[in-house]
């Protein structure tokens, strides 16, 4: 999109809402992006530690690419900062008689014992660049090896995790970029620019 359209959208958003438009969630993109994780850790992991690495790299993908990578909502829950969709996607047991398993539910199995595996040996990646499998992969890298509760203790040092006290409470991609150093202008124009994206999404929906 030309910048000028980029602009007008980002305009028409902020005077026809007061709050941030929800971003459009990417199932697709959040289901591969497990799947690589789960890949690395030999196809199968406990989905609290899974749910870890995810929020891990899209806070990075944030700050790098100015984009999440599952487009999701993020909230404070007990266990830590949590996808709150993929969170349902990954829990929820499917419905009976459905006639089509969700995209995630097609490559990812229900959780067995608190744990979750590929059910496939070949997942598309289509939905992710390179810039993001990299992401994943440096994620993985780095925190791969912890348990689920070493991942889970050290996300409760996020400074945008809030204790919800058996609730929870909702972060904002403006508060991550700001915990990560990001300034107030630029953490502000990527607020607004995946903002517009989102507007774009519904007028073409």
């Amino acid at each position: 999109m030309p910048v000028e359209g980029s602009i007008v959208l980002t305009l028409t958003m902020k005077t026809e809402t007061l709050q941030p438009m929800p971003l459009r969630y990417r199932e697709d993109r959040a289901t591969q992006a497990a799947a690589r994780l789960l890949r690395l850790r030999g196809g199968t992991m406990s989905y609290l530690k899974l749910m870890k690495l995810l929020y891990f790299a899209d806070r990075r993908a944030l700050v790098d690419l100015g984009r999440p990578i599952s487009y999701d909502m993020y909230v404070s829950m007990p266990q830590g900062p949590v996808l709150s969709r993929t969170l349902d996607v990954m829990t929820e047991e499917p419905e009976p008689h459905a006639d089509q398993l969700s995209y995630w539910r097609s490559f990812i199995s229900e959780p067995h014992d608190w744990e979750v595996s590929l059910l496939r040996d070949e997942i598309p990646n289509d939905q992710l660049s390179r810039a993001e499998e990299e992401i994943l992969d440096r994620v993985f890298e780095k925190y791969g090896r912890l348990s689920r509760w070493e991942i889970r203790d050290l996300s409760h040092k996020l400074p945008e995790w809030h204790d919800p006290h058996g609730s929870c409470v909702p972060i904002t991609i403006k508060e991550i970029l700001l915990h990560q150093g990001m300034s107030e202008e630029d953490a502000q124009a990527v607020v607004e620019s995946l903002g517009a994206e989102s507007y774009a999404d519904q007028l073409a929906s």
